[in-house]
């Protein structure tokens, strides 16, 4: 025996593999929606010194409850989405896998369900199968919008514990409108489930583009999740939140890990939050260059998903893997995802998506390489 034979794996996680999209070095990494670009100098000293003002208490725990970091949170919001939240109505952990992994804990487990609708994140049945929750799907409609009736519908016939939205959806960039939104709730409401709205790109939407978080004081089932890896540049610092009820933020408080955000990590979300406007203004550069993106893919006659993320997903290829590793082997990293035939690409620089667009040029210019009709 060796490896996982010689240890008592639980039976279900036989045969998983961790997550992981693949991390190899390369010239120009575009396959897992980071920022591309680095804190300013001005950002890193302060992160510096908030890091130094901690290190000094670093004898003593953390603040569990996240006070001043959830309530900084708050203050972000307020100014930027224009909604008027209360810090304990905020909840804030390790990036927002945590946080959804904490609803599952809280909500899910065994005899109960999530519902989601695919394509979509695919972590959603992990946190499922870790916490023995039994995860189903809707399909997407053709175009990965979602069908407002076939969606309601499905919560009523299923009636799942918690309803996955997303917007922007991962992998497809989609957004949903908050009319499909207010009927999921409705739907989900009749019999006492949760909605959560995972926005984890909303920054990066279209301008004019609502947020569910101005639903939350109609929706007392409502869960709106974000995260700072994305629009903040903060994939390193792994942070993120949720924003619901007051008895939702409790709930999820039962099943949290004792101190489970790091006095470091809290200082250094703070830091960068008082950075917002900075931040806030390259999220702008990003948006016009996935548009320019999206806008050059189309001119060349690539299938391409309406985005309103840091991410286009497009194709069709007769064979994608070999697309995949055909940019690979010219230094340019992007992701296998979403269905068969697509593959999505992270916006990075525009030198970055010059390197992308030659090479993509380049491996579908031959027939093993070629795409399918949409």
């Amino acid at each position: 025996m060796s490896g996982l034979d010689s240890v008592p794996l639980r039976d279900d996680l036989r045969g998983e593999l961790p997550y992981g999209a693949p991390q190899i070095d390369v010239p120009v990494r575009l396959n897992v929606n980071e920022n591309p670009y680095p804190p300013s100098a001005g950002l890193v000293a302060d992160i510096a010194a908030a890091v130094g003002a901690a290190a000094g208490g670093l004898n003593r725990y953390p603040d569990r409850e996240a006070r001043q970091l959830r309530a900084d949170l708050a203050a972000y919001l307020e100014a930027n989405e224009k909604v008027d939240v209360d810090p304990v109505r905020v909840w804030a952990a390790n990036g927002s896998n945590e946080v959804m992994h904490q609803l599952m804990l809280a909500f899910g487990g065994p005899a109960r369900s999530v519902l989601g609708f695919a394509p979509t994140y695919s972590m959603y049945p992990q946190y499922c199968r870790d916490t023995f929750t039994h995860y189903q799907t809707v399909d997407r409609e053709p175009d990965f919008s979602l069908d407002t009736q076939v969606a309601t519908a499905a919560v009523r016939a299923r009636q799942p514990v918690i309803t996955l939205l997303t917007s922007p959806n991962n992998p497809t960039g989609t957004v949903l409108p908050l009319d499909t939104a207010r009927a999921v709730l409705d739907a989900a409401a009749e019999h006492g489930g949760l909605v959560v709205v995972d926005e984890a790109y909303a920054e990066f939407r279209r301008p004019g583009t609502p947020t569910a978080l101005g639903l939350l004081d109609d929706y007392p089932n409502l869960v709106v999740t974000r995260t700072m890896s994305k629009a903040f540049a903060y994939a390193g610092a792994r942070v993120g939140y949720l924003v619901a009820s007051e008895p939702i933020v409790d709930a999820v408080r039962i099943v949290r890990l004792p101190y489970h955000l790091s006095a470091v990590t809290q200082a250094v979300a703070s830091a960068a939050l008082a950075h917002a406007d900075e931040l806030l203004a390259q999220v702008e550069t990003l948006r016009a260059e996935r548009d320019a993106t999206v806008g050059w893919l189309r001119a060349q006659e690539f299938s391409v998903a309406d985005s309103d993320a840091n991410f286009v997903l497009f194709g069709q290829f007769a064979d994608r893997h070999a697309v995949w590793q055909g940019l690979l082997d010219r230094g340019v990293l992007i992701r296998e995802s979403g269905p068969a035939p697509w593959l999505r690409v992270s916006i990075g620089t525009t030198t970055e998506m010059a390197t992308f667009k030659q090479a993509l040029l380049e491996v579908t210019a031959t027939a093993v390489h070629g795409r399918v009709e949409a």
